[in-house]
């Protein structure tokens, strides 16, 4: 491998570093969206169940807030009737609304990353092939007429097109991995939206 990146030259180089970082944003991504850390199963039973009968305090607040991003929205909630206990419906939805569009940036962060490199790859590795072919014809008609080598002429081909082969291979689980981890957080989304609602018409129920 390191033979195949010497010989495409200079063009394959940003292409590595594509790679590499396209690699720790996977990885970063996987350990961030866990379902334990966005929307564990029994939270909002749990939330539920704690302020039934009366608002808990600001410490169980900020310890469900700590739990999860679904519990961040959730103490949203608790928060602002703690702040303010007649506070209106509409109130009430924005303070939720409002964590919930800071956690939904959260969630989307590093996949425009990941889709800039799965667009781009493939363009990088056309433009180091490009740049070879270039080098390569360049030093072909440099000579005399038939003095060109066709070996010689094969061979810088086929190091011309490592460069889109790589691109290829970098962009390929990019844009893989992209199209999961969006599936991935429209769900979460979706889960911390439903969540959200429903918790609302609870505290409601609760303020009469």
């Amino acid at each position: 491998m390191l033979s195949i990146i010497q010989a495409a030259g200079w063009p394959i180089w940003p292409l590595v570093a594509c790679s590499v970082l396209a690699l720790a944003l996977v990885i970063e991504r996987f350990i961030a969206l866990k379902t334990a850390r966005i929307a564990p199963p029994k939270l909002l039973d749990e939330a539920i169940s704690v302020s039934s009968v009366t608002l808990p305090g600001p410490d169980v607040v900020a310890q469900l807030a700590q739990n999860s991003v679904q519990g961040e929205v959730l103490a949203a909630g608790l928060r602002a009737l703690n702040t303010n206990p007649r506070c209106s419906e509409a109130d009430l939805r924005a303070s939720m609304e409002s964590v919930g569009r800071r956690v939904a940036h959260q969630l989307e962060k590093s996949l425009g990353a990941l889709a800039t490199i799965a667009s781009a790859a493939p363009l990088l590795g056309l433009l180091g092939t490009v740049i070879g072919m270039i080098e390569i014809f360049g030093s072909q008609g440099s000579g005399a007429v038939g003095t060109g080598n066709p070996a010689q002429l094969a061979h810088g081909i086929s190091v011309a097109l490592y460069n889109t082969a790589f691109g290829l291979i970098v962009a390929i689980p990019s844009l893989i991995f992209w199209r999961y981890f969006r599936a991935r957080v429209d769900a979460y989304l979706l889960t911390l939206e439903l969540s959200a609602e429903q918790f609302v018409r609870h505290l409601l129920r609760m303020q009469k």
